[in-house]
């Protein structure tokens, strides 16, 4: 009876301790941990990608120059060949890798303890997209994609402590009009959470409308700049090779108003680059110099990723394959070769081909975004909540991804080997003493420093999973959904800020 007594009483401690809340230093996971453990390619295969993307810009050069960007290349020794390509020489693109790009950067978030430092080998999970579907919350069915979708997205994410960075999921198809979506696009996500924020801009005209709109909520003019929390994501290129107007446009105007930039590749192997998986990666990230090239000769030393995203096709059929396994090392190389030039890094994992939150949607997002998270990726995109190929979101596929999430950060983290870690005295207690761990010191004083348990994902046994009402991994991401859209309604921006951004801009999300 007395054994019965002290495990029930050490069950009892040890769910208090895990409900008692940490400070941000002492929690087992914690963003920004350091990755680069996981190594797809050798040394010197990493220098031979490298080497094959700096001869593509060399002798292939990039087309469809914008006039800027082509006076800005020229201007620092580049040439326009016979062939109306801009040929960025060597040289040129070693110089500003090595000696004008920025190494890391801090992405700020409107609640200062949510910021986040990029570069290194530190590890962060962010949202994106762009998927014109959203996996209705209430129907389960997949309709078009609104403003108020992508607001709640926001808000989800807000509450979601594995999800470092709130980048646009959705496009809001119940607008039109270029400069209306980036505007409102810029404030849904804004207004939905504190932390760092990412958006996209189709227009150059669209920049500082943007800017504007940060530095209103950010305390005054220039402010932004000062303290940027917004991410823009660029896919400034058609590939191959060759300069996407508008997105183009967009970059020298991002770079010097002081808006970070995600330089974004997004070749599909197969279609748009080479089947070869090598090729493709090579392929990406001379696109990725090019555009390194041109924001810093814009504005040098501006902060910046190198977004590697090279897709993959289902070579049967050409569609996407979000979540195959050579999406998954593709992606994990992708990082471990732009951290190997000391560049910040981003890259796309966790598109799960899937259309609902079930077992392939599961393995395909957790195979890609492991392999990515352990090369030490510094942002991974896609992270949580997409579906169908990068067409659909959903809310609760965020909440079931959070715990994803939070499980692959504990593999970043690895093992720490210490004396005190090793336990032999704690083993010799054990072994001379009550033969288990249970109540042990060491057991309750680690179990919140060293464990992390999932929100949704469900540890019971069997019965007692009957007797919790036998539920699934999405009914409970359902009704935590409905918590959170019921119960979390944030109110960061002050009310005097909002009115005179609307006053100012044409925003479409109703107050409340």
């Amino acid at each position: 009876m007395s054994e019965v007594r002290r495990r029930a009483g050490g069950r009892a401690a040890r769910v208090a301790l895990r409900e008692a809340p940490l400070d941000v230093d002492s929690r087992p996971i914690r963003p920004g941990m350091s990755g680069g453990a996981f190594t797809p390619l050798s040394a010197g295969e990493v220098t031979e990608v490298i080497d094959a993307a700096y001869s593509m810009l060399a002798e292939f050069g990039m087309g469809q120059a914008t006039p800027e960007i082509i006076e800005l290349v020229t201007g620092a020794g580049g040439r326009m060949d016979d062939q109306g390509r801009l040929r960025f020489p060597r040289d040129l693109v070693e110089r500003i890798v090595t000696e004008v790009a920025c190494k890391e950067f801090i992405l700020h978030g409107l609640d200062p303890d949510k910021s986040v430092e990029i570069g290194g080998d530190r590890v962060h999970f962010a949202t994106s997209g762009a998927a014109v579907l959203m996996l209705d919350h209430e129907t389960q069915r997949f309709r078009h994609s609104t403003l108020s979708d992508l607001y709640d997205c926001s808000r989800v994410a807000d509450v979601l402590d594995n999800i470092h960075i709130f980048i646009r999921t959705v496009v809001p198809r119940d607008l039109e009009g270029a400069n209306t979506i980036d505007i409102n696009t810029a404030y849904a996500s804004m207004a939905g959470t504190t932390k760092p924020i990412g958006t996209s801009m189709f227009l150059p005209d669209s920049v500082p409308d943007v800017v504007a709109m940060f530095d209103m909520v950010a305390g005054g003019e220039g402010e932004f700049r000062k303290r940027p929390f917004c991410l823009a994501n660029n896919t400034f290129v058609v590939p191959p090779l060759r300069f996407a107007e508008d997105s183009a446009l967009c970059l020298p105007v991002q770079a010097r108003l002081g808006v970070p930039i995600t330089l974004l590749s997004a070749g599909q192997a197969g279609a748009t680059s080479p089947a070869a998986l090598a090729g493709s990666l090579a392929q990406a990230l001379a696109e990725c110099l090019a555009a390194l090239t041109v924001v810093n000769l814009a504005q040098p030393g501006a902060p910046a990723t190198m977004g590697l995203w090279p897709f993959v096709s289902d070579l049967r059929t050409g569609a996407m394959s979000g979540g195959s396994g050579e999406e998954a090392i593709i992606s994990a190389a992708a990082a471990q070769v732009v951290n190997a030039m000391g560049l910040p890094s981003s890259t796309a994992a966790g598109m799960a081909d899937s259309k609902i939150v079930d077992a392939q949607a599961g393995h395909e997002k957790a195979n890609a975004v492991t392999l990515a998270a352990n090369a030490g990726a510094n942002v991974i995109h896609e992270s949580a909540g997409m579906l169908a190929s990068l067409l659909g979101c959903s809310l609760e596929a965020l909440v079931v991804d959070n715990d994803m999430l939070g499980s692959i950060m504990r593999t970043v983290r690895g093992i720490e080997i210490t004396p005190e870690t090793l336990s032999l005295d704690v083993i010799r207690d054990v072994v001379h003493g009550p033969g288990h761990y249970l109540g042990h010191g060491q057991t309750l004083g680690i179990m919140q420093t060293e464990y992390i348990y999932p929100e949704v994902g469900d540890r019971l046994s069997p019965d007692d999973w009957v007797d919790a009402g036998a539920t699934t991994v999405s009914e409970r991401a359902h009704e935590r959904v409905s918590q959170i859209l019921a119960e979390h309604h944030p109110d960061h921006i002050d009310p005097a800020v909002d009115a005179a951004i609307r006053d100012r801009f044409d925003i479409r999300l109703q107050r409340g």
